[in-house]
């Protein structure tokens, strides 16, 4: 009787024990803490991880990182990530003190890694994202560095990751039908800063800035005098404003060279949610669709 007693205990005991694994095995993985460091980037990861991850954007919609100053709550995410995604190429000049100050010790992933970057100013170009092509290799980045954090979710990154690219490439065919009905002898703009390099080599307009890279230098007056005399001399269609540069500056270009402002242009952050940019691919169609409407407008007269 006591045989019989010890081994239902046993098997109770192996019974619980099964239900407890089977129960365990049950319950989905915690989502991983992810940190990008800006919201164009924090956009892509969340189309590749799905629900397979809790992501943040250190610089928000509409902000501009170029001038970012980290607060202590974004060292309390940073110090709470499991994955820190970055662009690279220069573009976050904060964030290395940002993760020392956090005392991170995870995986840093560089989205832009085997992109080859463009030369401005005796610097690198960091907006590599403005070419679709680019994208593809930040996608791909971004796929292998959830995939190594969270390899039993592999397969749905792999899927999401795969649905994203085809998604890029259709509007990547799409903005170079379009651009190409359009002369090339016309394809001449104007923008706050120099953030559209990329865009231009893969889709052959040309842009003129009266900044440089970085939103944190100054046009001097020269600058400007020299692209009011370009716009004049060459017949360039429009000016546009950033989502995240102070407008005065073109306003004031379009008022001496005597032309109308195009539009707003996203260049290095999304803009708020439900609004015309808030996806890099709906911010990117946004891009294409206001430069087409202003490239294809009459000249304006020489009067």
């Amino acid at each position: 009787m006591v045989l019989l007693d010890s081994s239902r205990r046993q098997f109770a005991a192996l019974a619980l024990a099964a239900l407890a694994a089977r129960t365990q095995a049950q319950q989905p993985a915690p989502k991983l803490r992810v940190v990008a460091s800006f919201s164009i980037l924090a956009d892509m990861v969340r189309e590749v991880a799905g629900d397979g991850a809790e992501v943040s954007a250190l610089v928000g919609p509409d902000s501009d990182a170029h001038v970012f100053e980290p607060s202590p709550s974004d060292a309390r995410r940073v110090a709470n990530a499991e994955l820190v995604i970055v662009n690279g190429l220069r573009f976050e000049g904060w964030i290395e003190r940002l993760i020392k100050a956090a005392g991170y010790r995870g995986p840093v992933v560089v989205a832009t890694r085997g992109i080859t970057p463009l030369l401005l100013g005796g610097g690198t170009d960091p907006h590599a994202w403005q070419s679709l092509p680019n994208a593809r290799v930040y996608v791909k980045n971004i796929a292998a560095a959830l995939t190594a954090a969270r390899p039993q979710q592999a397969a749905a990154f792999e899927r999401r990751a795969a649905d994203y690219l085809r998604r890029i490439d259709a509007l990547d065919a799409s903005v170079r039908t379009r651009l190409d009905a359009v002369p090339r002898e016309q394809r001449r703009v104007i923008t706050s800063h120099d953030a559209f390099g990329y865009f231009a080599e893969a889709y052959g307009v040309r842009f003129i800035a009266p900044q440089g890279w970085t939103t944190g230098s100054e046009a001097s007056a020269a600058d400007v005098a020299r692209i009011v005399r370009q716009i004049k001399s060459q017949q360039v269609r429009a000016l546009f404003v950033e989502n995240i540069s102070d407008p005065r500056l073109l306003q004031r270009i379009a008022t001496e060279a005597g032309v109308q402002l195009g539009g707003t242009l996203f260049s290095d952050a999304l803009s708020a949610p439900g609004t015309a940019g808030d996806t890099y691919l709906r911010m990117f169609e946004h891009n294409v669709a206001t430069l087409l409407a202003a490239l294809t407008q009459p000249p304006r007269s020489k009067a």
